[in-house]
């Protein structure tokens, strides 16, 4: 299946390994240029240079830092300056803190705030003007199965990460008249650093070895394994794509089955 997505643009933040290098690789992979971007220069130039020889696309790196509101209006004009346009906005970021209601100071909800809400808030500021401009685009959020499922130990994700969620079902709303699609991704059980350093973590609570903690987890997925950044980053390219075009403000779950809801 042609995707439709050959000469087009996307930004995908926070790009530089997990779940955002393996989106970037997939959209590179099926033909469209590539702004990504991550806070360390060097992880992102080596992740840059990986997909460039990997896929032969056009990838272009700025290193940001997210929490900042001058940083992602240097990221958006200087991919505007260098492909002219973005097609394909995908939010993501690295997760808040984990903790319990107790276990957090109110600078933890300020930090959490300003990357997991502000910062998608900021990157879709910055490019639906542009996209409105081309009468046409795409918007996807990564968020997490916790929109659904509120998750132990996780109260920052499940608060904000529900408040990006109302945010992309509100934009879907308003900007189809433009042609704009805005969906929202949540993975779930994935293996990527951040999944491995939270379970880590519990496992060091506990005593016990952290690939017992993560076995357990498996355990709870109907399909009994833990997902890969690659498996998210599949739906992500089809909601890019042309082949999604009547479809937007949904919010889809890429969990194994975790998900125990009916929506």
């Amino acid at each position: 299946m042609d995707l439709g997505l050959k000469g087009k643009v996307a930004l995908v933040a926070a790009s530089s390994a997990g779940i955002g290098r393996a989106v970037a690789l997939g959209l590179a992979a099926e033909g469209a240029a590539v702004a990504c971007c991550a806070r360390t220069a060097a992880t992102l130039e080596e992740t840059a240079g990986d997909i460039r020889r990997r896929t032969g696309a056009e990838v272009l790196a700025i290193p940001t830092d997210l929490t900042r509101p001058e940083e992602i209006r240097r990221l958006v004009e200087g991919a505007c300056d260098r492909f002219g346009r973005i097609d394909i906005l995908v939010n993501n970021a690295g997760g808040p803190k984990p903790g319990t209601f107790a276990d957090l100071a109110e600078r933890d909800w300020q930090e959490a705030i300003t990357l997991t809400l502000l910062s998608t808030l900021r990157l879709a500021a910055a490019v639906i003007p542009r996209m409105q401009q081309q009468r046409g685009g795409r918007i996807i959020h990564i968020m997490s199965v916790s929109i659904k499922q509120p998750l132990d130990n996780l109260i920052l994700s499940n608060t904000l990460r529900a408040g990006v969620c109302g945010l992309a079902k509100s934009l879907a709303n308003e900007l189809g008249r433009d042609g704009i699609l805005v969906n929202t991704v949540c993975p779930g059980a994935t293996m990527t650093d951040r999944f491995v350093a939270v379970h880590r973590g519990v496992a060091e609570r506990r005593g016990v070895p952290v690939e017992e903690v993560i076995a357990a987890r498996a355990k709870e997925v109907p399909l009994g394994r833990i997902g890969t950044p690659e498996e998210v980053a599949n739906l992500v390219v089809f909601l890019a794509s042309e082949r999604a075009s009547y479809i937007t403000g949904c919010t889809i779950p890429v969990d194994g089955g975790f998900t125990r809801g009916l929506l």
